[in-house]
């Protein structure tokens, strides 16, 4: 399997190349199960979370460690919003998402009790890559429809040229 370099808050890693679309090869960042990595990468993005910031919002799975480290090192509660409808999920907040790096459409799903954590908070958007911007968008309505405010969109990695404006602490090559 052809790997990519990676390398963030001064921790390298050889990722696989993945084809998620016919001439469209991605360097495949992984979170899950890599603790050292995981830690590298919330050390670089602590600083851009912004003073007064009081909860961290992401999505499943993979930018899961991710949040939790930083919330952890922050003192602050995270909220994930999920990628499926859970039989325990009352009357959930629910937002689709056209992810064009994959090119499938999803669906995030924020259960009513999960949503009510973000009311009247600041809120942080955090993810692992950011590539179209259009799960931050979706992540973005889902806070509004909660009633919280975003103040930031964080992610640990930038591949290509999103929509909106998300602060990155490294670069990924579409290839």
């Amino acid at each position: 399997m052809e790997t990519y370099p990676i390398t963030i808050g001064g921790v390298t890693r050889h990722v696989p190349l993945i084809e998620p679309l016919p001439g469209r090869r991605i360097p495949l960042v992984e979170f899950l199960g890599d603790p050292e990595l995981v830690r590298a990468a919330a050390k670089a993005l602590r600083p851009l979370v912004p003073a007064g910031t009081e909860v961290l919002f992401t999505t499943e799975t993979s930018p899961i460690p991710l949040t939790h480290v930083l919330a952890e090192e922050m003192g602050l509660p995270y909220v994930v919003a999920r990628r499926r409808r859970r039989p325990y999920m009352e009357d959930p907040i629910i937002q689709e998402v056209q992810t064009l790096t994959l090119g499938v459409g999803e669906v995030l799903w924020l259960d009513r009790r999960f949503a009510e954590k973000l009311l009247n908070q600041k809120v942080a958007l955090v993810s692992d890559v950011v590539s179209s911007g259009e799960t931050m968008k979706a992540m973005e309505r889902m806070v509004q429809r909660a009633g919280g405010k975003v103040v930031a969109r964080l992610a640990a990695f930038r591949q290509g040229s999103p929509t909106l404006e998300v602060l990155t602490v490294a670069e990924l090559p579409v290839l």
